[in-house]
């Protein structure tokens, strides 16, 4: 694998690949991207190339892939899998240290990857502190400290301690910020960092990969799950469609009972959410379903029918948006929001839910 596998946005690859040449990459990046767009991907290539032990020749900077350096920081790309070996390492332990341990994923001596702390999912202190006690060391095993923050949900305190070293960085390490909304980091972190935005891929070209590597998917599977994907590559490999459409047809329960004083269907439905990490799973998947419905019905409301989505069922979208009001598709928004914030904080899922059920009631 090598640059060249990475696909769409090959202008910002080739600016990577020109500040990797001339020795004048930034020490803070924050690569910006929808979800599954690849941004961890292409800092974990950067990370390779910095400290590849037998670069390929070629007028721009790669990665072997095949030395020492590479397959060690290669050990970290299944992201999630090193994640959740992380966590059930963590639980392990005991009670008092397990409070006093923060989630790292580290293959390679001088490349550190942060993911978000459970149960919060969010950037702490502790692990930012990991990054201002080992920075300033030189790299023990590569050329290049890296440090890939998969994540911009920092807490304050968090925050404010990773610019304090964004303020003097050393000269042989970069920071990576990963983010779906730059926005959400501090202006003062963003100030600091160059920014790059991974373009999405066009709903054609989606098409077209998924064809190739999916070729059981009919036409109109393919246009759905592209469609869903948001112009994401990665999203769209993963892409679990059979439980997208078992998480949309409850969504919809959700949305009709909500026309209609018996909430006997409503609560049979929010009752499948209720039981351990499945429950939890479910419930995120159930959350953005209802998501992706209610902006189709914002788009058919607004004239913009082209934006929509779930194309498959635009009749019955299209009866629904004439149907609620504006102010209600708003007012729903809104308020799973609070239900996605809420289930950051570890509040009650099934209370959350629930709550949020009644409240779609004209």
């Amino acid at each position: 694998m090598s640059f060249s596998d990475f696909i769409g946005n090959e202008s910002a690859i080739a600016n990577i690949r020109q500040m990797l040449a001339h020795d004048r990459f930034p020490h803070a990046v924050i690569i910006a991207g929808a979800e599954g767009a690849g941004k961890y991907t292409l800092a974990q290539m950067i990370a390779k190339t910095m400290n590849c032990l037998q670069p390929p020749p070629g007028s721009l900077p790669d990665f072997c892939g095949i030395c020492a350096n590479c397959q060690r920081i290669a050990e970290a790309d299944a992201l999630e899998a090193r994640r959740a070996e992380a966590v059930e390492a963590r639980e392990a332990l005991r009670e008092t240290d397990k409070k006093e341990t923060r989630i790292f994923i580290q293959t390679h001596p001088d490349v550190l990857v942060i993911p978000p702390d459970p149960p919060q999912l969010m950037i702490k202190v502790d692990q930012v502190r990991r990054v201002t006690e080992t920075i300033y060391f030189r790299p023990s095993s590569g050329s290049r400290r890296v440090y890939i923050f998969t994540n911009s949900a920092f807490m304050k305190e968090a925050a404010n301690a990773l610019l304090k070293v964004l303020e003097e960085p050393p000269e042989f390490a970069t920071i990576f910020l990963l983010t779906t909304n730059a926005g959400e980091l501090l202006p003062t972190i963003r100030s600091r960092a160059i920014q790059l935005t991974l373009a999405p891929l066009s709903v054609e070209q989606l098409e077209s990969l998924i064809a190739k590597r999916q070729p059981a998917l009919g036409a109109k599977q393919r246009s759905l799950v592209a469609r869903l994907s948001e112009g994401a590559y990665g999203k769209a490999q993963s892409f679990d469609l059979a439980a997208y459409l078992a998480a949309r047809a409850d969504a919809l329960t959700l949305l009709h009972a909500a026309k209609t004083e018996d909430h006997s269907s409503l609560f049979k439905v929010t009752e499948a959410y209720r039981a351990g990490s499945e429950g939890k799973e479910k419930t995120t998947q159930l959350l953005r379903t209802m998501h992706s419905l209610l902006e189709d019905l914002m788009y058919l409301q607004s004239g913009t029918p082209e934006l929509v989505r779930n194309l498959d069922i635009a009749g019955e979208l299209e009866r629904m948006a004439r149907a609620l009001p504006f102010r209600w598709i708003e007012s729903a928004s809104r308020r799973l929001s609070e239900v996605e914030s809420g289930m950051r904080r570890n509040l009650l899922r099934s209370l959350s839910l629930d709550a949020f059920a009644v409240s779609l009631e004209q």
